[in-house]
Protein backbone atom coordinates (compact mmCIF):
# COMPACT_ATOMS: atom_id res chain seq x y z
CA UNK A 1 0.00 0.00 0.00
CA UNK A 2 2.98 2.40 0.38
CA UNK A 3 4.65 1.81 -2.64
CA UNK A 4 0.95 2.60 -4.29
CA UNK A 5 0.83 6.07 -2.22
CA UNK A 6 4.45 6.74 -3.18
CA UNK A 7 3.71 6.38 -6.86
CA UNK A 8 0.34 8.82 -6.39
CA UNK A 9 2.50 11.06 -4.89
CA UNK A 10 4.86 11.33 -7.28
CA UNK A 11 2.66 11.82 -10.98
CA UNK A 12 1.41 14.96 -12.16
CA UNK A 13 -1.59 16.69 -10.45
CA UNK A 14 -4.12 16.30 -13.05
CA UNK A 15 -3.46 12.50 -13.18
CA UNK A 16 -4.32 12.59 -9.59
CA UNK A 17 -7.04 14.11 -9.96
CA UNK A 18 -8.52 11.98 -12.86
CA UNK A 19 -7.79 9.09 -10.86
CA UNK A 20 -9.99 10.15 -7.83
CA UNK A 21 -12.48 11.33 -10.29
CA UNK A 22 -12.65 7.89 -12.06
CA UNK A 23 -12.39 5.58 -8.06
CA UNK A 24 -15.23 7.83 -7.23
CA UNK A 25 -17.14 6.51 -10.19
CA UNK A 26 -16.05 3.12 -9.72
CA UNK A 27 -17.34 3.42 -5.68
CA UNK A 28 -20.68 5.27 -6.86
CA UNK A 29 -21.56 2.54 -9.55
CA UNK A 30 -21.08 -0.62 -7.27
CA UNK A 31 -22.93 1.31 -4.11
CA UNK A 32 -26.15 2.15 -7.14
CA UNK A 33 -25.57 -1.45 -8.33
CA UNK A 34 -25.77 -3.15 -4.38
CA UNK A 35 -29.03 -1.15 -3.74
CA UNK A 36 -32.09 -3.67 -3.88
CA UNK A 37 -34.46 -2.23 -7.03
CA UNK A 38 -37.96 -2.38 -6.23
CA UNK A 39 -40.30 -4.15 -7.83
CA UNK A 40 -39.07 -7.61 -6.73
CA UNK A 41 -40.74 -11.24 -7.53
CA UNK A 42 -40.62 -13.07 -3.84
CA UNK A 43 -42.89 -16.48 -5.38
CA UNK A 44 -46.75 -16.68 -4.62
CA UNK A 45 -48.54 -15.06 -2.42
CA UNK A 46 -46.62 -13.26 -0.29
CA UNK A 47 -48.23 -11.80 2.51
CA UNK A 48 -46.18 -9.72 5.03
CA UNK A 49 -42.57 -8.33 5.36
CA UNK A 50 -40.35 -6.73 7.73
CA UNK A 51 -36.59 -5.73 8.07
CA UNK A 52 -34.61 -8.29 10.07
CA UNK A 53 -31.12 -9.79 10.01
CA UNK A 54 -28.53 -7.92 8.61
CA UNK A 55 -30.51 -5.24 7.47
CA UNK A 56 -32.09 -7.92 5.18
CA UNK A 57 -35.82 -8.11 4.24
CA UNK A 58 -37.96 -10.85 4.85
CA UNK A 59 -41.71 -11.84 3.34
CA UNK A 60 -44.20 -14.60 4.58
CA UNK A 61 -44.74 -16.54 1.17
CA UNK A 62 -48.19 -18.72 0.86
CA UNK A 63 -47.66 -20.45 -2.10
CA UNK A 64 -50.37 -23.28 -2.82
CA UNK A 65 -53.16 -24.49 -0.44
CA UNK A 66 -50.82 -27.71 0.44
CA UNK A 67 -49.77 -28.01 4.42
CA UNK A 68 -45.55 -27.55 4.60
CA UNK A 69 -45.63 -25.99 1.01
CA UNK A 70 -45.25 -21.87 2.42
CA UNK A 71 -41.61 -20.33 3.17
CA UNK A 72 -40.33 -17.19 4.86
CA UNK A 73 -37.66 -15.58 1.24
CA UNK A 74 -34.69 -12.95 2.45
CA UNK A 75 -34.54 -10.27 0.43
CA UNK A 76 -30.77 -8.66 -0.11
CA UNK A 77 -28.50 -6.87 -2.20
CA UNK A 78 -27.60 -10.87 -3.43
CA UNK A 79 -31.25 -11.34 -4.97
CA UNK A 80 -33.82 -13.42 -3.27
CA UNK A 81 -33.65 -16.69 -1.48
CA UNK A 82 -35.97 -18.97 0.71
CA UNK A 83 -34.85 -18.44 4.39
CA UNK A 84 -36.89 -21.02 6.38
CA UNK A 85 -39.51 -23.71 4.95
CA UNK A 86 -42.11 -25.96 6.01
CA UNK A 87 -44.81 -23.72 7.05
CA UNK A 88 -48.70 -23.58 6.22
CA UNK A 89 -50.13 -20.00 5.34
CA UNK A 90 -48.20 -17.54 6.97
CA UNK A 91 -49.00 -13.98 7.81
CA UNK A 92 -47.92 -11.03 9.91
CA UNK A 93 -44.21 -11.34 10.76
CA UNK A 94 -41.86 -8.87 12.65
CA UNK A 95 -38.32 -8.92 13.72
CA UNK A 96 -37.75 -8.78 17.65
CA UNK A 97 -34.91 -9.98 19.90
CA UNK A 98 -32.93 -11.38 16.81
CA UNK A 99 -35.62 -13.20 15.94
CA UNK A 100 -38.19 -13.62 13.30
CA UNK A 101 -42.15 -13.86 14.66
CA UNK A 102 -44.68 -14.63 12.57
CA UNK A 103 -48.62 -16.03 12.63
CA UNK A 104 -49.26 -19.55 10.55
CA UNK A 105 -52.89 -20.07 10.66
CA UNK A 106 -53.25 -21.31 14.59
CA UNK A 107 -49.38 -21.15 15.87
CA UNK A 108 -47.12 -18.45 16.21
CA UNK A 109 -43.48 -19.86 14.58
CA UNK A 110 -39.95 -18.06 15.94
CA UNK A 111 -37.04 -18.40 13.16
CA UNK A 112 -33.44 -17.58 13.90
CA UNK A 113 -30.74 -16.29 12.11
CA UNK A 114 -29.51 -19.92 10.32
CA UNK A 115 -33.34 -19.94 9.27
CA UNK A 116 -34.00 -22.69 12.10
CA UNK A 117 -38.26 -22.68 13.04
CA UNK A 118 -39.64 -23.65 15.82
CA UNK A 119 -43.08 -23.21 17.25
CA UNK A 120 -43.46 -20.30 19.46
CA UNK A 121 -46.82 -20.48 20.80
CA UNK A 122 -49.48 -22.94 19.62
CA UNK A 123 -53.22 -22.86 19.60
CA UNK A 124 -53.69 -25.00 23.00
CA UNK A 125 -51.55 -21.82 24.89
CA UNK A 126 -53.66 -18.95 24.13
CA UNK A 127 -56.90 -17.97 26.90
CA UNK A 128 -59.53 -18.40 23.87
CA UNK A 129 -60.03 -20.79 20.92
CA UNK A 130 -57.95 -18.85 17.60
CA UNK A 131 -59.43 -19.73 14.42
CA UNK A 132 -57.34 -17.79 11.92
CA UNK A 133 -54.12 -15.99 13.45
CA UNK A 134 -53.26 -13.07 11.01
CA UNK A 135 -51.17 -9.62 11.72
CA UNK A 136 -48.47 -9.46 14.33
CA UNK A 137 -46.97 -6.21 15.73
CA UNK A 138 -44.04 -5.54 17.97
CA UNK A 139 -44.95 -4.00 21.35
CA UNK A 140 -44.00 -0.54 22.42
CA UNK A 141 -41.81 -2.25 25.03
CA UNK A 142 -39.98 -4.10 22.41
CA UNK A 143 -41.13 -7.10 25.24
CA UNK A 144 -43.68 -9.00 23.06
CA UNK A 145 -45.66 -8.98 19.85
CA UNK A 146 -49.50 -8.51 19.71
CA UNK A 147 -51.27 -10.90 16.91
CA UNK A 148 -54.65 -10.61 15.39
CA UNK A 149 -57.39 -13.70 15.61
CA UNK A 150 -59.25 -12.85 12.13
CA UNK A 151 -61.78 -15.13 14.03
CA UNK A 152 -64.97 -17.00 11.89
CA UNK A 153 -63.84 -15.87 8.51
CA UNK A 154 -66.65 -18.02 6.47
CA UNK A 155 -69.34 -15.21 7.02
CA UNK A 156 -67.44 -12.23 5.22
CA UNK A 157 -67.73 -13.05 1.35
CA UNK A 158 -69.95 -14.19 -1.06
CA UNK A 159 -69.63 -16.96 -3.61
CA UNK A 160 -67.73 -14.78 -6.02
CA UNK A 161 -65.27 -13.82 -2.80
CA UNK A 162 -66.00 -10.58 -2.77
CA UNK A 163 -67.36 -8.95 0.70
CA UNK A 164 -70.79 -8.78 1.30
CA UNK A 165 -72.28 -5.02 1.02
CA UNK A 166 -72.91 -3.33 4.76
CA UNK A 167 -76.30 -3.11 4.74
CA UNK A 168 -76.83 -6.96 3.49
CA UNK A 169 -78.86 -9.23 5.39
CA UNK A 170 -75.27 -11.61 5.22
CA UNK A 171 -73.58 -8.51 6.99
CA UNK A 172 -75.74 -9.19 10.31
CA UNK A 173 -74.74 -12.81 9.79
CA UNK A 174 -70.48 -12.19 10.73
CA UNK A 175 -69.81 -13.17 14.22
CA UNK A 176 -68.22 -11.09 16.86
CA UNK A 177 -65.25 -13.22 16.55
CA UNK A 178 -62.06 -11.53 16.34
CA UNK A 179 -59.48 -10.94 19.45
CA UNK A 180 -55.87 -8.83 19.96
CA UNK A 181 -53.94 -11.16 21.96
CA UNK A 182 -50.44 -9.78 23.51
CA UNK A 183 -47.84 -12.53 23.78
CA UNK A 184 -44.46 -11.77 25.86
CA UNK A 185 -41.27 -13.26 24.76
CA UNK A 186 -42.04 -16.35 27.56
CA UNK A 187 -45.52 -16.93 25.73
CA UNK A 188 -47.59 -16.43 27.42
CA UNK A 189 -50.74 -15.05 25.54
CA UNK A 190 -53.51 -12.70 27.18
CA UNK A 191 -56.36 -10.84 25.77
CA UNK A 192 -55.62 -7.37 25.50
CA UNK A 193 -58.96 -6.20 23.21
CA UNK A 194 -61.80 -8.84 23.03
CA UNK A 195 -64.37 -9.28 20.44
CA UNK A 196 -66.30 -5.87 19.70
CA UNK A 197 -69.30 -5.12 16.92
CA UNK A 198 -66.62 -2.22 15.91
CA UNK A 199 -64.34 -4.96 14.94
CA UNK A 200 -66.05 -7.38 12.70
CA UNK A 201 -63.05 -10.38 11.40
CA UNK A 202 -60.27 -7.52 12.51
CA UNK A 203 -56.96 -7.95 10.16
CA UNK A 204 -53.69 -5.25 10.85
CA UNK A 205 -52.27 -4.86 13.81
CA UNK A 206 -50.25 -1.46 14.88
CA UNK A 207 -48.68 0.18 17.55
CA UNK A 208 -49.45 3.92 17.76
CA UNK A 209 -47.02 7.11 19.18
CA UNK A 210 -48.45 6.37 22.65
CA UNK A 211 -48.21 2.58 22.86
CA UNK A 212 -51.80 1.43 22.25
CA UNK A 213 -53.51 -0.86 19.75
CA UNK A 214 -54.67 0.30 16.39
CA UNK A 215 -57.09 -2.64 14.69
CA UNK A 216 -58.16 -2.66 10.90
CA UNK A 217 -61.47 -4.32 10.93
CA UNK A 218 -61.57 -5.97 7.54
CA UNK A 219 -65.11 -6.69 6.98
CA UNK A 220 -66.18 -2.96 8.13
CA UNK A 221 -63.33 -1.01 7.11
CA UNK A 222 -62.75 0.61 10.40
CA UNK A 223 -59.54 1.96 11.11
CA UNK A 224 -59.56 1.57 15.01
CA UNK A 225 -57.67 3.98 17.19
CA UNK A 226 -57.44 4.24 21.08
CA UNK A 227 -58.98 7.39 22.17
CA UNK A 228 -59.53 8.01 25.98
CA UNK A 229 -59.38 4.22 26.63
CA UNK A 230 -61.73 2.77 23.75
CA UNK A 231 -61.01 1.81 19.81
CA UNK A 232 -62.79 4.35 18.18
CA UNK A 233 -62.88 5.08 14.18
CA UNK A 234 -60.84 7.17 12.60
CA UNK A 235 -62.78 9.21 9.57
CA UNK A 236 -63.45 6.88 6.61
CA UNK A 237 -64.17 3.18 5.47
CA UNK A 238 -61.33 1.13 4.21
CA UNK A 239 -63.11 -2.18 3.43
CA UNK A 240 -60.58 -4.95 3.32
CA UNK A 241 -58.24 -2.94 5.78
CA UNK A 242 -55.23 -5.12 6.12
CA UNK A 243 -51.65 -3.11 7.30
CA UNK A 244 -52.20 -0.20 10.14
CA UNK A 245 -49.14 1.74 10.86
CA UNK A 246 -48.48 5.28 12.07
CA UNK A 247 -45.58 7.23 11.53
CA UNK A 248 -42.98 9.92 13.88
CA UNK A 249 -45.56 12.66 12.62
CA UNK A 250 -48.88 11.12 13.77
CA UNK A 251 -49.78 10.40 10.46
CA UNK A 252 -51.49 7.16 9.38
CA UNK A 253 -51.62 4.67 6.96
CA UNK A 254 -54.01 1.73 5.92
CA UNK A 255 -54.18 -1.08 2.94
CA UNK A 256 -56.40 -2.55 1.60
CA UNK A 257 -56.68 -6.08 0.39
CA UNK A 258 -60.05 -6.13 -1.34
CA UNK A 259 -59.04 -2.71 -3.24
CA UNK A 260 -55.67 -2.85 -4.12
CA UNK A 261 -55.21 0.79 -2.16
CA UNK A 262 -52.63 2.42 0.18
CA UNK A 263 -54.27 5.60 1.93
CA UNK A 264 -52.21 8.02 4.06
CA UNK A 265 -54.53 10.10 6.96
CA UNK A 266 -53.10 12.98 7.66
CA UNK A 267 -52.83 13.52 11.78
CA UNK A 268 -54.43 16.77 12.24
CA UNK A 269 -56.91 16.46 10.10
CA UNK A 270 -57.77 13.11 9.06
CA UNK A 271 -57.80 14.14 5.28
CA UNK A 272 -56.90 10.84 3.58
CA UNK A 273 -54.84 10.67 0.19
CA UNK A 274 -54.47 8.15 -2.25
CA UNK A 275 -50.83 6.62 -2.18
CA UNK A 276 -51.17 3.67 -4.67
CA UNK A 277 -53.70 2.34 -6.24
CA UNK A 278 -54.40 -0.09 -9.16
CA UNK A 279 -52.98 -3.26 -7.59
CA UNK A 280 -54.52 -6.56 -7.28
CA UNK A 281 -54.22 -7.06 -3.15
CA UNK A 282 -52.61 -4.56 -0.95
CA UNK A 283 -51.17 -6.56 1.59
CA UNK A 284 -48.90 -6.23 5.22
CA UNK A 285 -46.72 -3.57 4.43
CA UNK A 286 -43.40 -2.58 6.25
CA UNK A 287 -43.42 1.18 6.73
CA UNK A 288 -39.65 2.00 6.23
CA UNK A 289 -40.03 5.84 7.20
CA UNK A 290 -36.16 6.72 7.15
CA UNK A 291 -36.18 5.88 3.81
CA UNK A 292 -39.59 8.02 3.07
CA UNK A 293 -40.94 4.74 1.43
CA UNK A 294 -43.19 1.63 2.51
CA UNK A 295 -42.40 -1.77 1.26
CA UNK A 296 -45.82 -3.59 0.00
CA UNK A 297 -46.63 -7.21 -0.98
CA UNK A 298 -48.93 -7.02 -3.77
CA UNK A 299 -50.11 -10.66 -2.83
CA UNK A 300 -52.24 -12.02 -6.03
CA UNK A 301 -49.03 -9.92 -7.78
CA UNK A 302 -46.43 -11.80 -5.79
CA UNK A 303 -44.51 -8.70 -5.92
CA UNK A 304 -42.68 -6.53 -3.54
CA UNK A 305 -43.65 -2.82 -4.34
CA UNK A 306 -41.56 0.68 -3.17
CA UNK A 307 -44.32 2.71 -2.56
CA UNK A 308 -43.02 6.42 -1.54
CA UNK A 309 -44.54 8.49 1.71
CA UNK A 310 -44.67 11.62 -0.36
CA UNK A 311 -48.06 12.79 -1.74
CA UNK A 312 -49.11 15.74 -4.14
CA UNK A 313 -50.41 17.82 -1.01
CA UNK A 314 -46.41 16.96 0.52
CA UNK A 315 -44.43 18.57 -2.42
Amino acid sequence: MKNVVTKLINRPRHMIIGIAIAMLFISSACTAQSEIKFPVDVGVKPESITKGFNDNYYVTVMNGAEKGDAHIVEISKNGVKVFAKGFDDPKGIVFLDNHLYFSDVTRVWKVDKDGNASIFIDKEKFPAEVLYLNDVAVDADGKGIYVVDMGDTKYMRDENNKLWPLDSEQAKLVPQSGRIYHVSLEGKATIVQDTSPLMLNPNGVGVDNNGDIMVGAFFLGNFLVKRDGELTPLKGLFRGADAVEQDSKGNYYVSSWAEGKVWKIDAKTQEITILIEGLITAADFYLEEEKGRLLLPDMMAGKIYNVSLTTTKDN
